[in-house]
């Protein structure tokens, strides 16, 4: 039996609502009406009430065809799998577990699976999206300028084939870090001595200690985003964070975590691990070099939030590969990597070291 979900429909005209980043409100792209998100919060809560009970009232029924057989068909995909009932026109979606927000594509109706963020799976806090799909695309194709080695090729023929706003899953972790570092530095000193120039180099042992205090140190919870991607988006301007609330789901698509708190606590302690030990090593000044002898951290863990972040995903295809790009959908931060044209790779090559082999030939052969 299919679980109920939540629309977003225009009171003025019943056509689909989408949350707009430049407004803060809700959009109806059909009569141009517009609302604020508040006023929507009580309608959300009524409705996940009435479709609740009405699930239960389905659940009653009288002898039902036995259709136990039927899910082994989908083999082990089965337990991740999750269909949904679309009360604007009644179409079953089907969609994996981790999909909390999604679109109906028989009606177009933006659909919110309200169950996805109950009880410990609510998020704390939401990013809405500022930037547009019009701003993704423009800085992909900006992107694109500039790179000399990029086959002309692929960004005149080149057709993004798909941009998806997605409400991406983070863990928010606070904590502090106690260090304790010993660095090896050295001082360099030269000097004119007839005809030789003399180097004195003294060697020194530094030591730092401190603690420093880290909150919401950003860790990405979906399994289907590349962290190295992810994590090459940030920072997220954490005044943006709002209570969250599914009204500002519409239009988008969001994923509920499906990588837990212990297993992005790894992360979360490497990357506070790494900034105290830069954060220290920052303050070794006046020597020629500076390298880490030894470190002593030890990481005091606090409170962990839930947030959902918003990046605009473009996925594009070229001589048979997939080319995926992020941008931050706050700051407008968009990476990904490009095709290179090899044959222009060469020659750059060639132009650079022919040179420089003819000067050695002759400077050391003749």
């Amino acid at each position: 039996m299919p679980s109920q979900i939540t629309n977003y429909k225009c009171p003025a005209c019943g056509g689909p609502l989408r949350f707009a980043g430049d407004s803060g409100k809700l959009q109806c792209d059909y009569c141009g009406s517009s609302y604020d998100v508040s006023e929507f919060e009580k309608t959300v809560e009524q409705s996940d009430a009435k479709a609740a009970e009405a699930f239960q009232k389905d659940k009653g029924g009288g002898d039902t065809w036995d259709t136990s057989e039927l899910e082994a068909q989908w083999g082990p995909d089965a337990a991740g799998m999750k269909s949904y009932s679309c009360p604007s026109c009644g179409a079953e979606l089907i969609c994996d577990a981790a999909t909390a927000a999604t679109s109906c594509p028989y009606c177009g109706n933006n659909a919110i699976i309200p169950g996805q963020f109950a009880g410990g799976l609510k998020p704390d806090f939401v990013i809405p999206f500022k930037l547009d799909k019009k701003a993704a695309v423009d800085a992909l194709q900006k992107h694109y300028k500039g790179k000399y080695l990029l086959p002309r090729a692929f960004s005149r023929q080149n057709h993004i084939e798909e941009v998806q706003g997605v409400y991406v899953p983070f863990w928010l972790f606070d904590g502090k870090a106690d260090a304790d570092i010993s660095f090896q530095a050295t001082r360099e000193t030269s000097r004119r001595e007839g005809e030789y120039e003399v180097t004195t180099t003294r060697y020194y042992d530094v030591r730092r200690a401190g603690s420093v205090e880290f909150e919401r140190v950003p860790v990405d919870a979906s399994k289907r985003m590349p962290d190295d991607m992810m994590d090459s988006i940030e920072p997220f301007d954490y005044d943006g964070l709002k209570p969250f609330s599914t009204a500002y789901l519409p239009g988008f698509l969001a994923d509920r975590y499906d990588v837990t708190i212990e297993e992005s606590a790894r992360r979360a302690d490497e990357r506070c691990s790494n900034t105290v030990v830069e954060m220290l090593e920052s303050t070794v000044k006046g020597y020629t070099t500076c390298s880490l002898e030894s470190k002593n951290v030890n990481l005091i863990r606090g409170k962990v939030h839930y947030a959902l972040m918003p990046v605009w995903l473009l996925s594009t295809k070229w001589a048979g590969k997939n080319f995926l790009f992020a941008m931050n959908a706050q700051s407008g931060k968009l990476v990904g990597d490009l095709p290179i044209n090899w044959v222009k790779f060469w020659l750059t090559c060639a132009g650079i070291f022919a040179p420089l082999a003819a000067f050695c030939y002759w400077f050391f052969c003749t």
